[in-house]
């Protein structure tokens, strides 16, 4: 007999990137007495790991649970990047509810459809909140018709449709629900979760039902799964069986070691737990998302879709260049294949494939984003490797046509830059499919570009549009190969000799092209220095000093003017890469090289070709 359970609300907080999810949990948790009241409390507290909070992106899902009126709250803080969207996917099936946070300037952007789609198929109820109202240039009042009509668009239902608006400064902690309401602090919000979001059902005496979403990862005890429960209690040490919708063999006795459920930012420790509880499970070692734990009697396995698959790859490679081993720790192929294979624990959207050499792992995910912050990871962890370029996972058809992934390509500039930008993405293969103008001035341009058209274009974008333009993409499924692309139409600077990089030897080198580096850095022969103004690669001697005479002194030498150096990010780097080159990668340094170092070697590689 299936009964609610009133004292608990499970919701998922989605929103386009940077539209405050995570500020708004900070806030929920301050005003529910998460915090004490002295307590110091650092910003977006749900982003802990460096890189979130770095870049101010949320990667990973996040559970936390605040109380509010006798109800526990269990609130999941989602990521707002497409490349996380598997992230998303998932929790949905974990509540009953979410809200759908929207910013009163930016409005409805590529990403609100996107996890207000996933939403809706899930017939989810939805609080619509538009937050930062505070912003002096917010336009709420227009930014609700543009979520309504999203929601049109979407085919939302009529009860959907009739959902509740709240106006919220996730920063300032106010939330009103008209907005000329004198706001005071989080109280319309919480009220508005309570009576919109349908508490959880199940059946408290049926069989244990349990469907793991998330997998979290702890290096003393393994693998933990979240998940809600369904039907039946788990409690701590009961037999249960492991089965999983989508491989109907897969049938797995196992025990329950240790059972948390969440209070605030801490894991709690319970004995059992009943319908609409979330769960963290330990004890299970190689439980994975889309398993159900459930009882041994009625062994049913809760449906679950597919996780989204990858649609681009590079090669993790053993560092190999003259400078191998001397800034990493962890510099051996074990190493590089123990660190990958344990990011599969948490990640898994992701792939790693081992290849016919030791030395090398192919490592597939969602989007430059996804592997760019996997290498940063790493590479702040001690690791010391090599990258490929980033190329596309390709698919063939029943009739074997080739198919390449496409992605949407959503993109916001002054007026005074579409006309580059439209002949940049019409080089890549991209198809204009909208024009329209967007909020501030700007012009929204809606592109169908295949997802290899992408590689490499972000850097050139923010020069084109002088840092004015704002790209957000989504992946639109597979079609038939596009045709050839040509990427870089600039060649590479290369090192001629290993040594040191001289100001003589650079001055002569600068009329050349952009110099990546600086006097006195350490280079090898085959190392990329700087990019050529013109198509070809030139090998260029910046280790050369002047021939020293009776007049010619080397005091000379300083009053030659060196322009300063282009220094690539990450990112950049990753996009600046040809298919000849890698990307060394190490926890000082960023060094991109030729995959062949000696010159002869490679000259002859080419005429071979």
């Amino acid at each position: 007999m299936k009964m609610q359970r009133e004292d608990v609300r499970n919701i998922a907080i989605i929103a386009h990137v940077d539209h405050g999810k995570t500020t708004l949990v900070d806030e929920l948790l301050k005003q529910s007495g998460v915090f004490r009241e002295n307590q110091e409390v650092e910003e977006r507290v749900m982003d802990s790991n460096d890189i979130e909070r770095e870049r101010g992106i949320t990667i990973l899902s996040k559970n936390t649970a605040v109380y509010y009126k006798n109800t526990k709250i269990n609130i999941i803080d989602t990521p707002g990047h497409a490349d996380f969207g598997g992230e998303v996917e998932r929790v949905l099936k974990m509540v009953n509810g979410v809200i759908l946070l929207v910013d009163a300037f930016e409005g409805v952007m590529p990403q609100t459809k996107f996890v207000l789609r996933k939403a809706l198929e899930l017939a989810l109820p939805v609080i619509v909140c538009i937050n930062k109202i505070d912003r002096p240039e917010a336009r709420p009042k227009e930014v609700i018709d543009e979520v309504l009509e999203l929601f049109i668009d979407l085919d939302a239902s009529d009860e959907q449709l009739d959902c509740p608006f709240v106006y919220a400064s996730a920063k300032s902690g106010i939330a009103v629900l008209d907005l000329s309401d004198d706001p005071k602090n989080m109280t319309p919000l919480f009220d508005t979760i309570l009576d919109y979001i349908p508490a959880p059902e199940g059946d408290p005496d049926a069989g244990t039902q349990v469907l793991i979403s998330t997998i979290d990862y702890n290096e003393y005890v393994g693998r933990i799964g979240v998940g809600k429960v369904d039907n039946g209690t788990i409690s701590v040490n009961q037999d249960l069986v492991v089965v999983n919708h989508h491989e109907p063999d897969k049938q797995r006795r196992v025990k329950i070691g240790k059972l948390y459920e969440f209070d605030g930012l801490k894991k709690v420790e319970v004995k059992e737990a009943g319908i609409g509880s979330i769960v963290a499970i330990s004890g299970i070692p190689d439980i994975a998302i889309g398993d159900t734990i459930c009882s041994a009697e009625n062994p049913q396995a809760i449906p679950f879709q597919k996780i989204s698959e990858p649609t681009i790859a590079m090669q993790f490679i053993v560092n190999d260049s003259p400078f191998a081993g001397l800034e990493g720790k962890y510099v051996t192929s074990r190493h590089l294949k123990d660190r990958l294979f344990r990011e599969l624990n948490t990640d898994v959207s992701l792939r790693v494939e081992e290849s016919n050499s030791t030395d090398s792992f192919k490592v597939s995910g969602r989007g430059e984003l996804h592997l760019s912050v996997l290498i940063e990871n790493m590479r702040r962890e001690g690791y010391e490797f090599a990258v490929s370029k980033a190329e596309v996972l390709y698919k063939k058809d029943e009739n074997g046509k080739l198919l390449e992934p496409i992605e949407l390509a959503y993109i916001d500039v002054p007026e005074e830059f579409n006309g580059i930008v439209i002949d940049k993405l019409s080089q890549r293969k991209g198809e204009l499919r909208n024009m329209g103008s967007a909020s501030g001035g700007y012009t929204r341009l809606e592109f169908s570009i295949p997802a290899r058209g992408l590689i490499g274009y972000r850097g050139e974008f923010m020069t084109d549009t002088k840092g004015n333009g704002i790209l957000n993409t989504i992946f639109d499924g597979y079609a038939p190969y596009k045709g050839d692309i040509q990427y870089r139409k600039q060649g590479s600077l290369i090192a001629f000799e290993t040594g040191e990089a001289v100001t003589y030897g650079l001055f002569s080198a600068q009329d050349r092209g952009t110099l990546f580096i600086g006097p006195g850095e350490k280079v090898y022969a085959g190392m990329v220095i700087g990019q050529n103004g013109k198509t070809d690669d030139i090998e260029i001697n910046v280790c050369k000093t002047k021939h020293l005479t009776n007049t010619r002194s080397s005091s000379s030498d300083e009053a030659l003017k060196l322009t300063p150096p282009k220094i690539l990010s990450l990112e950049q780097a990753i996009d600046f890469i040809e298919t000849d080159e890698l990307l060394e990668v190490t926890p000082k340094s960023l060094r991109i090289r030729k995959k062949i170092l000696d010159h002869r070697l490679r000259k002859r590689a080419q005429f071979q070709k």
